[in-house]
């Protein structure tokens, strides 16, 4: 392997280190002498406010490596902080509460009855017998087992929760339950964008696009005309445990920053040792190929919208409790800085090739770069067109690999004398 192919393979995280040594190099100083960047209160700022961009930027990769796209997460996004901020502050059956609650035993019913299939299906499958006699109770009891235990547990699961959160909203909800809550319309609206674009055959782009205005108006209705911006103060009119959801853990570690980890290294896993990975990356590749091979490409292509649509809802109650507030523009622009995350993180475009590795350095460098212009007060207008540039860099750099560049940029001067040699004769040619 060449020295530039290397370095072409580990370009990525050369451009992370590089921006990093560039932030230690011209870092302010404190009056004691102490290298601001380097301080352990501001790189756990970092890893805080790249949280919300990294967990949409999590789904959205797996969205685009199925060759789909997700414009949607914004206002996705924007729904969950509002309907965290009235279920959190507005006691009794209110509208966050009539929309979250119905969509909660729906998602949570299909979700069990989906995980009691699948595991009784894999017991049936070990399970051996011996005699005819025991094959037929066997087959008997593994239909009715198919048939009847799915729903059944799915309804009792889903009920019994939707009364857990039902009680809540006579008073307030707390943390745990916003999470579940707005979890699941995340869930159920990336579900309904998935099913739109697979069982209408439609682009993601305009399936999304449609989605995205849709649910910033629903934002917006629910928010209220009067009551665009939705305060949470927690101790008066919301539960202290919302705290909970912007503390540092040691004091290095932001819980913000933890959940963005651990979606990461979840998805991770799933990507990378699961037949739903190796699926999503099939897809992406040929998606027809796909299909004829017998893989059921709907489900996947589902499933992988409504993980987008749930990571979401997560950033939005994240949030809710960074900013004290819930409003219908907060995730204005965001599917854009998540797209470009996915994109310097080295996933194509076009699917099938990249990773979540990639996606954690994307979401990096752009945290660090904002932190490094904030530090020296760069105006946001600077800070955007820096963005734009490195966003055109890097992906020029993913399209032709260093060698390549380098290669069209030096022209010999041989090569010069003899392009101009064969010009000058075409123009004597009559």
């Amino acid at each position: 392997m060449t020295f530039l192919r290397l370095l072409s393979r580990t370009k990525l995280y050369w451009g992370l280190a590089a921006l990093f040594a560039i932030g230690v190099a011209f870092s302010p100083v404190t009056s004691k002498g102490r290298n601001i960047f380097l301080t352990s209160g501001n790189l756990s700022d970092v890893l805080r406010q790249v949280s919300i961009t990294g967990l949409v930027a999590v789904g959205m990769t797996m969205v685009i490596l199925i060759g789909g796209i997700d414009l949607s997460v914004g206002s996705i996004l924007a729904l969950g902080t509002v309907l965290a901020a009235l279920l959190l502050t507005q006691p009794g059956l209110t509208v966050a509460a009539g929309i979250a609650l119905p969509i909660t035993f729906l998602v949570a019913m299909v979700g069990v009855a989906l995980i009691v299939s699948f595991v009784s299906g894999q017991l049936g499958m070990g399970r051996s017998v011996a005699t005819a006699a025991s094959i037929r109770h066997g087959r008997r009891r593994s239909a009715l087992s198919a048939i009847w235990l799915p729903p059944v547990a799915g309804i009792v699961v889903a009920g019994l929760l939707t009364l857990w959160l039902a009680s809540q909203a006579g008073s307030q909800f707390g943390m745990p339950g916003v999470l579940i809550a707005v979890s699941c319309v995340g869930l159920a609206v990336g579900a309904l964008n998935g099913a739109i674009i697979v069982s209408g055959r439609l682009q993601p782009f305009i399936v999304t696009l449609a989605m995205m205005v849709t649910m910033l108006g629903l934002a917006r209705l629910v928010a209220g005309q009067d009551s665009a911006v939705v305060a949470v103060y927690s101790g008066t009119n919301a539960t202290t445990d919302i705290d909970l959801l912007r503390a540092v853990l040691w004091g290095v570690l932001p819980v913000p920053g933890l959940f963005f980890l651990a979606a990461l290294a979840l998805f991770m896993v799933v990507l990378k040792f699961t037949a739903f990975g190796r699926y999503v990356y099939a897809i992406g590749g040929n998606e027809e190929a796909t299909r004829l091979s017998g893989i059921a490409v709907t489900p996947v292509k589902i499933a992988t919208y409504a993980f987008s649509g749930m990571l979401a809802c997560i950033a939005g109650v994240l949030y809710v409790a960074q900013y004290r507030q819930g409003k219908p523009d907060a995730g204005v622009g965001l599917e854009l800085d998540a797209i470009a995350a996915v994109v310097i993180g080295g996933t194509s475009l076009m699917g099938g090739r990249g990773s979540l590795a990639g996606t954690l350095v994307g979401v990096l460098i752009f945290g660090l770069l904002t932190n490094i212009l904030q530090l020296h007060n760069i105006s946001t207008n600077v800070q955007l067109v820096m963005k734009g540039l490195i966003i055109i860099l890097t992906v020029l750099l993913q399209e032709r690999n260093l060698g390549q560049i380098f290669a069209s940029l030096k022209t010999s001067p041989q090569a010069e004398a003899q392009d101009e040699k064969t010009y000058n004769k075409l123009e004597e040619t009559p």
